[in-house]
């Protein structure tokens, strides 16, 4: 199995380094771009997956790993995505127990070394793809193609569509399924090493190459392809097929020769195990799944839902040419690319079909000179290079099925291994037609890492923060609805809810049937008071998507400061209705509840808050208040010491609790409260106003003077507080003159 020296190595104008020297470059190199995202913040999907995910928390059973979705959702429910990667999750927990909680640092630097990683092995990928399987004569491999290897795996590490997959901490399931991606591909090609006879292989090896397909699919279900990259390799390098030459024979009916050399050299066997592999891979995936592929909508792949199969099939196309363009020139990169990012093409007037032509003219030509070059290490590399483009490709292809986004940079990752053996033979090309101009052609590659490499720190650090990420896509995606939303979303938790209102209104106005922008929209108008606008905008919401709970929420809200009660009381139950468990909604109910005097209703609502959230601080501490003013003292005493025992800390209950048990004349009890709430927060006028209160009763007067004068000096205006000042004042003044 001894071939010569790949010509395409013979006119790169690279230095041939060793290999170990070349791994550690393209590792540092990969560091480099990529570095500067470390002490990123959680962003996007980040916070679903992991700050928001109870599957991260040491308290939740490992094994519901296992039977949770990427997100933490039961795999069986309705509204699960299906994403089964249990083992990118269980990085995360490690992430988190390493870090002792939820520290973003540890997580983006395990993206960081898994990136650099893959950069280093996509060497020993692409030696093996570009140059073939040749051994020396003790049985070791050589890497016949030292520099192109190098050099495209340098063009891996440096490309700025990975930016998504490594800056933004979800892309793990990119990275660790691209990673045993490699490992599976090496493993299938060492079943074959040191053997000097085409029939020999090693079953073990194959296994061991399919238990790595296995892996690789726990992290990300795009590590299946591997499978069919491993079919191509031994129909291409090991059998050493001629597919031009075998359609041929075909074709004229001639001697089909190359199936018997296929049968003599164990292929059929070696697809067998790859076969009956990846079958029983997908029969198990399917099993797991459920209920069935999830339910994805029109706003997050729009193509697939289009009447006609002929638009349906033109949209799909320019969205392949839209990904093969981001490989091309990675400038306009996007962290969402739905909600009318990319308008429909749906007339064949539209100048955009030009592009669909441009990238079937490239495949063609390329698919051509891989079938019909008469120079056999070109067939092999283009043909390679297409392989690893295409087949890593097809699960986001929406051929097999729909699939929950129109374009995502994440699924470039390996694909772009492919993109870069075709850039490299090119640029092997340029090198052997202009021999004149290799030192121009050298600075150009160069000029193109260094432009790569300045991007990728561009875009990793637009990654860092939520803020510029949702910015830097406005100039990309300017007709993505979501990026307006999450845009204003972000200014509305930064308080700046003026400019918050006109991105979400531009998103609704976008998109009239994103009813989270409506939600949000109207619950800042609700905030500003601007209550007839918010109406209108959650009762819109919920007609739209009735099953919506938190717009119900927000429409009972409105609606009883409105003094709608009855319609608000129907909203509170309508959200109840569809959401079970909601202990915000059974919580304004209660308030309802208590502004209509329904005073039983009312501790009955607080009471299921607090079943449902046993921390519900308000709900616990209105109940205490409402007993309070209905003169339950004790029942309100009861109610305040049970919420203590969950809710020790809470400054709020203590406060209320000890205006409980000052009433009871159990003033040692309640001044230990007071003091504690002080403690705990000492700049909160009535805490001292009311404690004064307490002293006042008591009868030490000193005492009540002090925080009398402590609570005006933070509220001169509170309630209350001064006209008892005086009157304790006027009583000290006569204890004085009595005293005389």
């Amino acid at each position: 199995m001894v071939q010569s020296e790949v010509h395409l190595d013979h006119h790169i104008a690279l230095p041939q380094l060793p290999r170990y020297q070349a791994q550690i470059l393209v590792g540092l190199v990969a560091f480099f771009c990529f570095g500067n995202s470390y002490d990123g913040d959680f962003v996007f999907d980040d916070s679903e997956a992991i700050v928001n995910n109870k599957d991260l928390k040491p308290e939740t059973p490992l094994n519901s790993i296992w039977g949770n979705d990427f997100w933490g959702s039961n795999l069986s429910s309705n509204t699960s995505h299906k994403s089964y990667r249990p083992l990118t999750v269980l990085t995360f927990r490690f992430n988190y127990l390493l870090g002792g909680g939820l520290h973003p640092v540890g997580f983006h630097v395990l993206n960081i070394a898994l990136h650099c990683v893959i950069s280093a092995l996509m060497i020993n990928v692409f030696a093996i793809l570009i140059g073939g399987l040749a051994y020396d004569g003790k049985g070791k491999r050589l890497n016949q193609a030292p520099k192109a290897s190098f050099l495209a795996a340098l063009l891996f590490a440096v490309h700025p569509v990975h930016t998504e997959s490594v800056a933004g901490i979800v892309g793990r399931a990119d990275l660790l399924s691209a990673l045993f991606f490699q490992l599976s591909l090496i493993s299938y090609c060492k079943a074959f090493y040191g053997s000097n006879k085409e029939d020999k292989f090693s079953i073990p090896w194959i296994l061991l190459s399919i238990l790595w397909c296995a892996v690789a699919m726990l992290c990300k279900e795009q590590g299946i392809t591997v499978l069919g990259v491993n079919a191509a390799i031994d129909i291409l390098m090991i059998c050493k097929v001629n597919i031009f030459e075998l359609s041929q024979r075909l074709l004229h009916k001639g001697k089909p020769s190359e199936n018997n050399k296929l049968l003599k050299r164990g292929f059929l066997t070696r697809m067998g195990l790859l076969t009956l592999g990846g079958s029983s891979l997908l029969y198990i995936r399917w099993r797991i799944m459920g209920t069935g592929p999830p339910a994805f909508t029109e706003v997050d792949n729009p193509a697939s839902f289009a009447d006609s199969i002929l638009e349906r099939t033109v949209n799909y196309n320019y969205y392949y040419s839209l990904n093969a363009w981001l490989l091309l020139c990675p400038w306009w990169l996007c962290f969402d690319w739905s909600m009318g990012c990319v308008p429909l093409i749906k007339s064949v007037g539209d100048c955009r079909i030009i592009l669909l032509v441009v990238l079937w003219i490239c495949l063609i030509g390329l698919i051509r000179q891989a079938l019909c070059s008469e120079d056999s290490h070109k067939r092999r590399t283009i043909t390679f290079g297409l392989v690893l483009l295409v087949i890593p490709f097809l699960p986001a292809s929406n051929l097999f099925f729909r699939v929950g986004f129109v374009i995502a940079e994440r699924v470039l990752y390996l694909s772009s291994a492919g993109y870069c053996i075709i850039v490299t033979h090119g640029i092997s090309g340029l090198c052997y037609q202009f021999k004149n101009y290799k030192k121009v052609l050298c600075a150009g590659v160069l000029a193109l890492l260094c432009v790569n490499v300045i991007r990728c720190i561009l875009r990793s650090s637009q990654w860092r923060s939520e803020e510029q990420l949702f910015k830097s896509a406005l100039s990309v995606c300017p007709l993505n609805a979501k990026v307006h939303y999450n845009v204003g979303k972000n200014l509305a938790d930064q308080g700046n809810q003026t400019s918050a209102i006109k991105y979400y209104r531009e998103a609704v106005r976008l998109n009239p049937q994103y009813v989270h922008a409506m939600n949000n929209l109207g619950n800042i108008l609700k905030e500003r008071n601007e209550l007839l606008e918010a109406e209108q905008l959650l009762s819109r919401a919920v007609q739209i998507q009735p099953d919506f709970a938190a717009a119900w929420m927000n429409l009972g809200i409105v609606q009883n400061s409105l003094k709608k009660f009855e319609e608000a009381e129907n909203s509170y139950w309508n959200a109840i209705k569809f959401r079970k468990k909601y202990p915000d909604c059974y919580y304004n109910l209660g308030r309802l509840y208590a502004d209509l005097n329904r005073h039983v209703d009312a501790l009955n609502a607080w009471r299921n808050a607090t079943v449902l959230k046993p921390d519900h601080s308000l709900a616990w501490n209105n109940m205490v208040i409402l007993l309070d003013n209905t003169g339950n003292l004790a029942q309100a005493e009861m109610i305040g010491k049970e919420s203590l025992k969950l809710l020790p800390k809470d400054h709020t209950i203590m406060f209320s609790l000890a205006n409980v048990l000052g009433k009871l004349q159990k003033y040692k009890e309640s001044e230990g409260l007071f003091l504690t709430a002080l403690k705990i927060n000492p700049h909160i006028a009535s805490y001292h106003g009311n404690l004064a209160v307490l002293y006042h009763r008591w009868g030490k007067l000193d005492l009540a003077k002090k925080h009398y004068e402590l609570s005006l000096k933070l509220d001169p205006m509170a309630p209350g507080t001064k006209e008892n000042y005086n009157m304790l004042r006027r009583k000290l003044e006569q204890l004085q003159k009595g005293n005389a």
